[in-house]
């Protein structure tokens, strides 16, 4: 079990400044009021002209030695240029250049409003200082006050005895009280120095020097810590370290001291230019006293994205990653990936694009955690893809061919050289009123496989070392449109009824002496039911003599929005299909596919429903349902009933055999008391009969601050006993409670929110239909 104490910040971007003296923040309508409207207008003048501007004031009475000075009384107004003071006593000292200023006084420029006791201004440096002031940031939902607050010729303000926060109220629940704090106007940042934070009036702890952020500017600082204290842990101490190299260059640096295993490093790199960005991430840790590997204690992953696009039609892209073990993303909190992810993809790829044909060249390889058996490795493909549309008499003509060498890290695997031609004729014919496609490919593949000798696999006697394989394919889809208008309850709608049909050969070709490379069995939604492959990849082009029919109606409202789809489709054979993956049963020998149904409906004003179901006909059971019930009523209101069944999707870890996916899911968000709203999830498996996934969390926000209590318990992941696809019996959870509090203005990775709790825990929150209410 572990117990996390979490103490985040965040900054607010900017928010809109109103007319009526206002600062408005979008995301919580927390608002902060100027003690007067503005009376300036910051597109008046620059600062160095408004520096030379000549000083007006108007005022109820007033006594003046011609060129020396001048005394005003009363309601006294003075500008200069784009700055302004009222008071109610001022003089004016010419030879000085200074304005001194005292009673009820506010003074106000571009950059922030401020009333103070007295005010003494130098009109030729264009500097001020307040004593007993208050001030508010323009623009910011920044304010404060100060014993004494100076105003510096380059719009910097320097508070003495002063005090930050984000609170609109005049009793702030939070503020930051400091013996000096600069605020540099031109860097929109602050430095603090020797600062107390102060909830509720009641110190909680001391910060010798910090910088916070007064917009969205990014600043090289420290980052606000987290404390943490875990059984499994220890004690948890991070502080980020944030380093902006240049506009386009940062990073995030990151140690982590658990008592318990050690120091955890991680860092994360991003740069963006005009033609390149990525991301580059790195973590360590050195001997981890709790590690379950029986080599090396020292820990470590490390990911690279990259992606370029060239003006002269290239196009590069590269996502690298790799972990010391198969267990790390289950033992640590990585930015690189999540404990749910199964595998690791490695790929490079460059492509250059014109207008009729493109070309690339592509190497890959995917590290499959926990299972004994990784993929092949591409290295490399080489790709080549031709468009000539209606080149003669409305045909279509498409070539692509790519030449493919596949090796693996096991060398008593196979290794093969793969070359694909498919030159294609396509006769499109597109109306509104539907479609008719026609469709004649002529498939050539060559194969040079590589059998190790020192290989026992039985599969791999029947495999030649050259393989040519030769099909032709033909395909004909076509598409009716229908509509017509009806009443529902009152209301008009509009429907359409979308049937459609396609009709594919394949010959029939024995391909047991290719070996499988990059091949896999598709799934038959509905969608996929009119697909021209069975399987993925070329290793098996399977035979079809086969008849699709599917049917699609749509009901839109008269704001032309849709309310509901549902389809309907099947595959029926004309004859067997018997081209299978090796090991596997899956040759068609029966009439029909599965019957594949989809539905996503706003069954009413807020609930949505969206479904999917495959029924085997022939057999009378169920290859695969999910179905998603949503009540949202409002913005941060949602209930969600879900259930998903696969059969023999996994393996039990103790008997061996084949058992069925049967959970049942439940979601919530909802307000509970001003401010507060509640997420909880559950899901349990049905035939295992046991608990997946507990969690719940409660949070409150206000315009400055939030406070979070988060609570879960979920099956933990272990690839160390057994494959992915594996299921163990035994009841090993992971259980945690988790503590956040977030002080929005003091700079953080991100604040908190409802929907990023709906995100917490194993499975991602999805809305089943994507319509607003």
């Amino acid at each position: 079990m572990r117990y996390q104490l979490a103490v985040a910040c965040c900054c607010l971007p900017f928010a809109a400044w109103s007319q009526e003296g206002q600062v408005l923040v979008p995301d919580t309508q927390c608002t902060i009021t100027l003690p007067v409207p503005m009376m300036v207008d910051p597109n008046a003048t620059t600062d160095e002209q408004a520096s030379s501007a000549p000083v007006t004031v108007r005022a109820d009475s007033s006594q003046a030695i011609a060129g020396v000075s001048a005394k005003f009384q009363g309601d006294v107004k003075l500008r200069q240029g784009n700055r302004a003071i009222n008071a109610d006593n001022a003089e004016v000292l010419q030879l000085e250049q200074r304005v001194l200023a005292n009673g009820d006084l506010v003074y106000q420029d571009p950059q922030v409003t401020i009333t103070a006791e007295d005010l003494t201004a130098d009109t030729d440096k264009y500097n001020a200082t307040l004593s007993q002031a208050k001030y508010w940031l323009h623009g910011q939902q920044v304010h404060g006050d100060a014993k004494k607050l100076q105003i510096t010729d380059d719009n910097n303000i320097v508070l003495q005895g002063g005090s930050f926060t984000t609170c609109p109220a005049e009793v702030p629940d939070w503020e930051l009280k400091a013996d000096k704090i600069i605020i540099d106007s031109n860097e929109e940042w602050g430095e603090i120095y020797s600062a107390q934070v102060r909830l509720f009036d009641t110190p909680v702890f001391y910060v010798p020097y910090m910088t916070v952020p007064v917009s969205d500017k990014r600043k090289t600082g420290f980052l606000f810590p987290s404390f943490s204290t875990s059984t499994k842990n220890g004690v948890d101490v991070k502080a980020p370290f944030y380093w902006n190299i240049a506009p386009n260059f940062d990073m995030t640096i990151t140690p982590q001291v658990m008592s318990s295993r050690g120091v955890w490093l991680a860092t994360e790199g991003r740069y963006l230019t005009e033609q390149h960005a990525g991301m580059v991430n790195l973590e360590y840790i050195g001997n981890d006293r709790l590690s379950s590997l029986t080599g090396s204690p020292d820990r470590y992953a490390y990911s690279w994205e990259h992606s370029s696009r060239l003006d002269n039609g290239w196009r590069l892209h590269a996502d690298y990653a790799t972990i010391s073990d198969d267990n790390y993303f289950n033992d640590f909190d990585s930015a690189i990936s999540a404990s749910t992810d199964n595998q690791l993809s490695r790929v490079g790829e460059a492509s250059y694009f014109q207008e009729n044909w493109n070309l690339g060249i592509k190497v890959q390889d995917i590290k499959v955690l926990g299972d004994d058996q990784d993929p092949f490795q591409v290295m490399p493909q080489l790709s080549y893809q031709y468009r000539m549309p209606a080149f003669y008499q409305g045909l279509d003509f498409n070539f692509d061919t790519e030449l493919t060498n596949f090796t693996h890290q096991d060398n008593s695997q196979l290794s093969a050289i793969r070359w694909h031609m498919e030159p294609t004729l396509t006769l499109p014919y597109q109306t509104p009123a539907g479609s008719l496609t026609t469709e004649m490919k002529l498939m050539q593949t060559f194969y040079q496989q590589d059998v190790p000798s020192n290989n026992s696999e039985p599969l791999y006697d029947d495999l030649d070392q050259f393989v040519s394989r030769t099909l032709p394919q033909f395909r004909v889809h076509g598409q009716a449109n229908f509509e017509r208008q009806l009443t529902f309850s009152g209301s008009p709608y509009r429907q359409t009824l979308e049937p459609q049909a396609q009709y594919l050969f394949i010959p029939h070709q024995d391909q047991s002496d290719i070996g499988v490379y990059d091949t896999a069995q598709l799934q038959d939604d509905y969608n996929g039911l009119f697909r021209d492959r069975r399987f993925s990849g070329l290793d098996r082009i399977a035979d079809a003599n086969q008849l699709t029919l599917g049917v699609a109606t749509r009901f839109f409202d008269d704001n032309n929005q849709e309310k509901m789809r549902f389809a309907l489709g099947q595959i029926f054979y004309l004859s067997d299909s018997e081209v299978s993956l090796p090991n596997e049963s899956n040759q068609i020998q029966q009439s029909s596919s599965a019957l594949a149904m989809e539905l996503d409906m706003q069954a009413a004003e807020h609930w949505f429903l969206a479904g999917s179901l495959q029924l085997d006909t022939n057999a009378g059971t169920t290859n695969k349902s999910e179905v998603t019930l949503d009540y949202r009523p409002g913005n941060n209101k949602l209930v969600q009933f879900s259930h998903r069944y696969v059969p023999e999707l996994a393996i039990d870890e103790e008997t061996g055999e084949f058992i069925d996916i049967n959970q049942f899911g439940f979601r919530t968000t909802w307000p509970i008391a001003k401010d507060t709203y509640f997420v909880g999830n559950y899901y349990y498996d049905g035939n295992l009969n046991r608990t997946v996934e507990s969690y719940a969390g409660v949070q409150w926000e206000s315009c400055c601050w939030a406070v979070r209590l988060t609570y879960d318990r979920h099956l933990n992941t272990n690839y160390s006993d057994s494959g992915f696809t594996t299921i163990s019996q035994r009841d090993d959870y992971d259980t945690s409670w988790s503590l956040t509090f977030e002080l929005k203005g003091l700079g953080s990775s991100g604040p908190l929110g409802v929907s990023d709790m709906l995100d917490e825990g194993l499975f991602n929150y999805r809305r089943p239909y994507y319509l607003k209410n």
